[in-house]
């Protein structure tokens, strides 16, 4: 078994590209998205509220902290540990698509932030089918999670807010991932669920590693999943499982891996325990939850303030709840056990072990 972990990491070396090639395809991406986020910035309002307890950090402590992730992601994969990004070479057409999808939304998005309208998707027919708490318009974006236009912006919106940061982030995640999957031998024995999966982009991460992994993509949104599956059409054997994280509909014990990123923030604090829990059912005593989500006070000092500016800017409801909970405990209580947490960037990524 040994001797096939050595042959795998050898061959992802093989397929590497160079540190220059790297860190210009990364720096281009930054500058690319960062232009975005400073036009975006200069076309909003400035949001209400009280002044953050303390000074917003300028540019360039978080440049220099993003290009500390770039080095962490570069070392990851010039060691074998994954593969490059898909998109280092970019398609031209696609980005500027997508950046014309995303400025034609900001006018939206600004009027909701000034109306303070943010339950546009809570109309009647959708009473019942989904709770209350989804039916809200994060981000002040147009149709919630509800929507095919959302889901076709989303990503490019997150990576503008992270000045292309955010796939990097989500990166860290994979070498616990990989290392999990090695140990068993066997990656077709494997069964890993991506919770609140979204448009499938961590998990085709996942899957571009271990294209043998049996997955399952499950989230509450239609849109996402559809999304998701055009996303992951290389993978077939996938599973789409649209289903509330509260509620997951399978046997106890059927995971080996969970993984998780960015739903926590957007879940009020009764919720997000209960889901904590569902993952204590779902997961395999023994097995592997991997979570990815915005840093909490005091992870990051210099970031505090941003912390609390951000629920201010975009319509985020729990996400001052969020950053000072007790994520740790919280799991501890569901039958975890931790055993990483590190920091990337705006992200932190916890590894936790299901108690057997």
């Amino acid at each position: 078994m040994l001797k096939d972990i050595a042959e795998r990491l050898k061959e992802r070396r093989l397929r590497r590209p160079g540190p220059l090639a790297y860190a210009a395809s990364q720096t281009a991406r930054t500058a690319f998205f960062a232009s975005q986020y400073i036009l975006a910035a200069r076309l909003t309002p400035p949001p209400d509220g009280p002044p953050p307890s303390n000074r917003i950090p300028g540019w360039g402590p978080v440049i220099t902290d993003l290009s500390n992730l770039y080095r962490t992601d570069w070392r990851n994969i010039r060691d074998g540990i994954y593969k490059a990004p898909e998109d280092m070479a970019p398609n031209p057409a696609a980005m500027l698509e997508n950046s014309r999808r995303f400025l034609s939304e900001l006018p939206k998005v600004n009027r909701r932030r000034r109306q303070k309208a943010n339950s546009e998707v809570n109309t009647e027919d959708r009473k019942g089918r989904y709770p209350r708490y989804y039916l809200q318009n994060f981000h002040y974006q147009s149709d919630g999670w509800l929507s095919d236009d959302s889901a076709e912006v989303y990503d490019h919106q997150v990576e503008v807010l992270f000045t292309g940061g955010a796939d990097a982030m989500r990166r860290q995640a994979l070498p616990a991932i990989s290392a999990e999957i090695e140990a068993k031998g066997n990656p077709a024995s494997v069964k890993l669920v991506d919770i609140a999966s979204g448009t499938g982009r961590f998990l085709k991460e996942v899957l571009r590693n271990h294209p043998r992994l049996q997955a399952t993509a499950l989230d509450l949104s239609r849109p996402y999943l559809k999304k998701a599956q055009r996303a992951l059409w290389e993978y077939p054997d996938t599973r789409f499982l649209e289903a509330n994280a509260e509620d997951v509909p399978v046997e106890d014990g059927t995971y080996d891996i969970a993984t998780c990123v960015y739903l926590f923030h957007e879940l009020p604090q009764k919720v997000r325990a209960t889901v904590a829990q569902e993952m204590g059912r779902i997961v395999k005593p023994g097995g592997l939850l991997v979570l990815v989500d915005s840093v909490q006070t005091g992870d990051h000092p210099p970031y505090d303030a941003l912390l609390e500016r951000f629920p201010m800017a975009f319509h985020e409801p729990y996400y001052l709840n969020y950053v000072k909970s007790d994520l740790l405990d919280l799991f501890e209580k569901s039958g975890f056990t931790v055993e990483q947490v590190d920091r990337a960037f705006f992200s932190k990524v916890i590894v936790f072990r299901r108690n057997i």
